[in-house]
């Protein structure tokens, strides 16, 4: 996963620097738990299939601008930095649907575990599934089990995670550049899926922040 990743907004946002570039740490923190657990609460409360519907479709269209870039200075382990993470997966695979498909195919093909299963991509995986993949995550936070919906994006990371370094592994001798870069993005994914897996521990629990 390129460091593009991190900044899904491909200019600075005004409004972003206007309304939260002077806010201490704390306040900062206080915001993004509050926009995060109101959107989903809203969503979730209402349990409209077609308010969830043009939810992910506009996020996948127009991303969610400011309040991902609030979210994206979370902790990792709390409900906007999973739900940042969430939205970072979804917009991997509409960017490179492609590559994500590739890598899903060689992780699903290498690994013994369960977590192909648990991802639930149907058999072959191209493009347009990973697409469909990749929203129906999305839909599962806002219309579902929230827990699982985060451990099926888990699942998705390993299996990526994979596929990518299994994929480095090829690339070492002819391609040590492409290789490296497929190394950080598996590590990055790994680190994902360790986070959401432990994100969806804490919501069971009652202690998700």
């Amino acid at each position: 996963m390129s460091d593009a990743f991190h900044k899904p907004i491909k200019r600075p946002s005004s409004m972003f620097d206007v309304a939260f570039g002077s806010i201490d740490p704390a306040e900062h923190a206080r915001v993004a738990h509050a926009t995060a657990s109101a959107l989903l609460s809203r969503v979730r409360t209402e349990a409209d299939p077609e308010t969830v519907t043009k939810l992910v479709e506009f996020t996948a269209v127009h991303g969610i601008e400011t309040i991902a870039e609030l979210w994206s200075q979370s902790p990792a382990r709390s409900l906007p930095g999973a739900l940042w993470r969430i939205y970072l997966l979804q917009l991997m695979v509409h960017n490179d649907a492609t590559m994500s498909a590739l890598l899903y195919e060689r992780g699903s093909a290498e690994l013994s575990s369960a977590d192909p299963v648990i991802a639930g991509a149907p058999t072959p995986a191209g493009p347009a599934e990973l697409i469909n993949l990749a929203d129906t995550i999305l839909r599962g936070v806002f219309d579902g089990d929230f827990a699982s919906a985060l451990e099926r994006a888990a699942s998705f990371c390993r299996v990526e995670a994979a596929g990518a370094t299994h994929i480095a592994d090829d690339y070492e001798l002819t391609e040590p550049q492409r290789a490296s870069e497929l190394t950080t993005r598996a590590l990055r994914l790994a680190t994902y899926a360790s986070d959401l897996s432990t994100t969806a521990r804490l919501w069971r629990s009652g202690l998700l922040i």
